[in-house]
Parts: structure tokens; sequence; C-alpha cells
């Protein structure tokens, strides 16, 4: 057999392209950002250092994973050709030309990074049609409708950047954070079934789980019903309502994964966590905007940092198996990396919201590098699995 080169290999499906590129992402953008960028960007300008950080993480870390994971799913669920090699490598450049603006900071370069993010968001739904043109049975209907909201939401953001708005920045952050949160909810409905089943009976001979079908979609319905409140300038309180709506109904997912002591297993427990901490993020941000005495960002980044940072991982570290020829459970070093990413989460939304003391230190530190590690340990574990060629016979 002719040895392929590591490029080659990472070219050869989403996943083994863009998880590596996330990963890398979260273990050095949280690090940029409290050791220098937390300090003032470097070409400080009309958009605030803080909505640059929150753009990074949205479309630089979860956008890679957005990527691999469509790139990967959407051709296993058509029947159709994934793509390989030249494509990847073009929407992995968009991406990184993104990059490049927000590591910089500079509102000079605002306007290149911007396009290069509307292109590839733009790609992905065009990709995702294509596919769903070829095999319209394919239940395709909600990943293309939550990824054209995502665009545009992406899109509008992406253009007050160019333009300098910081008001609009921060409401376009608002929402494509919530429209992530809403696409998790949509995964975990996919994800949870066949892993869980695959928990229980390894041999996927039955299929045991089954889960209450009005749980499946509950969740990212609501989460549409706040983001159409919030456009529609609704007010605080009917807004809050929404969120906390929305919220509970992630926490109701989680009484479908007891699932007896296999709940315990790292697969179970990662998808848990992404409902649970969402659910908790969502509920306190409709507090907030309720008269509850905290305040609403940090609760904000329980959902978009917790729930879907452990979402990210969970996504990452089984279907990284699944595609490569291997099979659950997880590597030992995934309870880890899940550990870590809980650790930085309270100590990235806590002190806010007074529940515990700030750590000693730079504000942000400690949980930047907890959040690195994790990632840090995840990649550690899986280069090896996404850097070689998958097992004969699989």
């Amino acid at each position: 057999m002719i040895r392929l080169s590591h490029l080659g290999i990472l070219g050869d499906e989403g996943l083994r392209l863009f998880f590596p590129l996330a990963a890398l992402h979260a273990i050095v953008w949280p690090l940029l950002w409290t050791g220098g960028h937390g300090l003032g960007m470097p070409v400080a300008g009309q958009i605030p250092p803080s909505a640059w950080h929150a753009g990074e993480m949205l479309f630089g870390t979860y956008g890679a994973a957005l990527l691999g994971f469509i790139t990967t799913a959407v051709p296993e669920w058509t029947d159709t050709p994934p793509l390989r090699r030249r494509p990847l490598f073009l929407l992995a450049g968009s991406w990184g030309i993104g990059r490049l603006a927000g590591f910089v900071g500079s509102d000079l370069l605002a306007v290149a990074g911007g396009v290069a993010d509307i292109l590839w968001l733009g790609a992905l739904v065009v990709y995702c049609a294509a596919c769903w043109r070829s095999k319209p049975s394919a239940r395709l209907f909600g990943p293309l409708f939550w990824l054209i909201l995502l665009t545009i939401a992406g899109a509008v953001t992406r253009s007050a950047f160019m333009a300098g708005s910081g008001a609009l920045a921060q409401k376009g952050l608002l929402i494509s954070g919530l429209l992530f949160v809403g696409l998790l909810g949509l995964v975990l409905a996919r994800v949870t079934v066949p892993v869980t089943n695959m928990v229980l009976d390894p041999s996927r001979e039955t299929t045991p789980f089954r889960p209450h079908p009005g749980r499946l979609n509950l969740a990212p319905g609501l989460v549409l019903v706040a983001v159409g409140g919030i456009l529609a300038g609704w007010s605080q309180a009917v807004t809050g309502f929404l969120l906390v709506a929305a919220g509970a109904a992630f926490l109701d997912r989680m009484a479908d994964s007891f699932v007896g002591r296999e709940t315990f297993r790292a697969e179970i427990l990662a998808l848990m966590g992404a409902s649970l901490l969402s659910g908790l993020g969502l509920i306190l941000a409709g507090a907030a905007r309720l008269g509850a005495p905290l305040p609403e960002i940090p609760a904000l980044h329980l959902a978009f940092i917790g729930g879907l940072g452990l979402g990210v991982l969970a996504v990452f570290s089984i279907a990284s198996l699944m595609h490569t020829g291997r099979t659950l459970p997880v590597p030992r070093a995934v309870p880890l990396a899940l550990g870590l990413a809980v650790a930085a989460v309270i100590l990235r939304t806590l002190p806010p919201l007074g529940l515990v003391p700030w750590p000693p230190g730079p504000a942000h530190l400690p949980a930047a590098i907890l959040w690195s590690a994790a990632f840090l340990v995840w990649l550690r574990a899986y280069w090896p699995v996404l850097s070689t060629p998958r097992p004969e016979g699989t």
C-alpha cells in the first residue's frame, strides 16, 4: 500500500482536517486573549475587544467544528461522496483568513476576515442543499434551515465588524451564539440515539434506547422562538421567559439520558453535560432579563462556553472514532479533557455571577489555561487517530 502523507490523510474527510483545527484554535486563542488581547487589542478600533473575543470563539473554534461536522455527517446522511482534499483545503483557507483578522484584532483586516467567514458559511449552505437535492428523502431540512439562519446572522455580524458598528456586532454575536446552541440541540438529537444504543448494545443487534419523540427537537425549537422574540424587539421580560423555556427544554432532554449504570459512561455524561450547561445558561440569562440580581453575559457564557464546549468535545470524541474505523469506548484521556473543560467553565462563569470568589492572578487566566489544556489533552489523544489511515478491513 502506498503510504499517504499527513496532508493527504487530513484531507480525506472533513473531521480529519477541521476537528484538529478547531482544537488548535481552542488551545491558542484563550491564552492569546488573556495574555495579551485581554489587556487591549494590538490594533483596537471601533469594535470593542470583547466582541472580537466572542466572534473568535463562535466563528473560530465552533466554526471549524461546524465545518468538520457538516462535511462529514451530511454525506453520510445522504449517502453521497464526501468532500475531499482541494474543496476541504479551500474551506480551511477561507476559515483561516477570518482567524487572521481575529488574532490581530484589526478593523483594517475586518473586511477580509468578514468576507472570508461569510464565504465558508455560505459554502456550507450550498453544499448541504446540493446533498439534499441528490437525496430528497434524507432528513436535512432542519440542519439546512439552521445553517441558513446562522449564515444570515454571521453575515450581519461580520458586516457590523466591517462597518465598525459595535452595537450591531454585539447583537449579532448574541443571535449567532443562540443559533449555535440551537444547532447543538439539533445535533444532540441526531447523535444521542445511536450513541446510547451503541453503549447499551455494542453488538448493534438491538436498539433498546428509544427517546421520547417530543423531546427530540423541543429545545432547538424554543431557542428559535427566543431568537425570534429578541429580533422582534419584544420586552426583556418576554424574551427572558422564552430563554427560560428554552433552557428548561435542554434540561428536559437529560431525562432521556438516564439509562441505568451506563449513564456514567464518558460518552453519555458528555452529551448530558452539554444539555445541562446549555439549559442552565439559558435559564440564568432569562432570569437576568426578568430582574434577577445577576449579570446576563456570564450566564450566556455558561451556555456558549459550557454547553457548546462540552458538546463539541463529545462530538469530536465520538465521531472521530466512528469515522476512522474504530468504536466506543472513548480513550481514557476524554474524561480528563471533559473534566478540565468543566473546571474552566466554573472558573469563567461562577465568579462573575457572584457564586464563588475570583481566583488569584490575571482575570480569566486560570480558566483560559484549563480550557486550553482540555483541548490539548483531546488533540494529543486523537491526533494518532485522525492522522493515520483507516485500519484495513474497516
